[in-house]
């Protein structure tokens, strides 16, 4: 009799408790974790414990024929009050310790239960598979089968109904990991009523062993299953979710970085790329880089051009962001001309200006629009060339504001049609 798939059972639960293991550690008072470590340990413990070639070893151990039922009950009323205890956690309120204490009570007496009627009957035959069709008409030994699998019922109809019925409430992550977990628990209520209604034909002189041999363990398999998953998803979903914003992000981000690479490289501002990091430490790497330049930046700012490509996106556009956005990046793009053109000296730098990005640096997500605005906005590219020149030495004697003005609506005139002006809101 092969128990592999009692084992990968018990080694993907214990794999789901693994990983919620560092949550308890850092959280050990928290009755919740201990709850969920708790279902995932006990329901481990009962594929373990109900694997054949683990009931043949406990049996000649113990020199007891059949002393791995009681103990696999055991497990499994276990189990059930480690249920009932999370569905208190969760529905939370004000009597959850003595609800808590009163499920471990009840279950506890079902264990003993199990215990007594284990010692009071006989059970002189060895079945590791079928036990509980087996002994379904024997005195003592009936009322335990019966009474575990009650039990067991119980805690996972109360689960599945309290999952489900929350899952109504809630959103995203929580509401696909208290559904995963509600269709396990179902699945546990499959195993347990298979089981009844062998043991009930075997009263009324039908065989139906199967039902327990072959029925009951792969619903109990797909249910371990599913309650893993179910309790994981709401843990490892949102981290998903920020791992694949994070990525995206870092990739929306390489054109500004892209834009600035001749100042970083020139000066010697870009940070070391890490290697083999996770996306949050590359997307810190860039952001790094990125504030690096433009703080050297900062004194070939131009606050006119900034300006009147700001009231031009405006016109054009009507969107207070895109054209903050807009304007940023053709301030960017001219100033890495403009410091490209300065030489080693510095040109020009130092206008009295110099503390005007430090001052109104963009946030995080605004860095990501000029992104944006520098690989697909037209009105940059429209407006840097001619302001460059009037900043440049030796191109124009004197910066022209009137000059940049004209660049811009140029590029307007180029970039599409002109929305209804709307100034910018503080």
């Amino acid at each position: 009799m092969n128990g592999l798939p009692h084992y990968v059972s018990a080694a993907v639960l214990w794999l789901g408790l693994l990983v919620r293991a560092p949550d308890l550690l850092r959280h050990r008072h928290d009755p919740y974790l201990r709850s969920i470590c708790a279902v995932l340990g006990l329901a481990g413990l009962c594929f373990l414990l109900g694997a054949p070639p683990t009931v043949g070893a406990v049996n000649r151990l113990g020199a007891t024929p059949n002393l791995a039922a009681p103990l696999t009950y055991a497990a499994i009323t276990g189990y059930s009050a480690a249920s009932q205890v999370l569905i208190v956690h969760w529905r939370g309120g004000p009597r959850v310790r003595r609800t808590a204490r009163r499920w471990i009570l009840a279950y506890t007496l079902v264990v003993l239960g199990i215990v007594t009627m284990f010692v009071l009957g006989d059970a002189p035959v060895e079945r590791r598979v079928d036990l509980d069709t087996y002994y379904a008409n024997t005195p003592f030994l009936r009322e335990m089968i019966v009474l575990y699998l009650l039990g067991h019922l119980a805690a996972v109809g109360v689960t599945t109904v309290s999952a489900l019925r929350w899952a109504r409430d809630v959103r995203g992550w929580l509401r696909a990991g208290l559904v995963t977990l509600g269709f396990g628990s179902l699945c546990g209520v499959v195993y347990s009523l298979a089981r009844l209604t062998a043991v009930a034909a075997r009263w009324t002189g039908h065989d139906w062993s199967a039902l327990v041999t072959d029925a009951s363990p792969a619903a109990a398999g797909l249910g371990a299953v599913m309650t893993v998953v179910g309790v994981l998803v709401p843990l490892a979903g949102p981290r998903l979710t920020e791992w694949r914003r994070t990525r995206r992000t870092y990739a929306r981000l390489e054109p500004l970085e892209h834009e600035l690479d001749g100042v970083l490289t020139r000066h010697a501002l870009r940070l070391p790329r890490p290697c083999w990091a996770r996306p949050a430490t590359r997307l810190v790497w860039r952001r790094t880089s990125i504030h690096n330049a433009l703080t050297h930046l900062d004194a070939y700012v131009d606050r006119e051009l900034y300006d009147a490509t700001l009231r031009a996106a405006l016109r054009r556009t009507g969107d207070a962001e895109r054209a903050a956005a807009t304007a940023w990046a053709t301030v960017i793009a001219a100033a890495v001309r403009q410091e490209a053109h300065a030489g080693p000296d510095g040109g020009d730098r130092g206008a009295g200006e110099s503390a005007w990005f430090l001052e109104r640096a963009p946030d995080p997500a605004a860095l990501v629009r000029i992104a944006d605005a520098l690989a697909g906005e037209p009105l940059v590219r429209g407006a840097v060339p001619e302001a460059v020149a009037d900043r440049v030495p030796g191109a124009v004697p004197e910066f022209a504001p009137e000059a940049v003005t004209g660049a811009v609506a140029g590029a307007v005139a180029n970039a599409g049609p002109v929305a209804a002006e709307r100034r910018p809101t503080a």
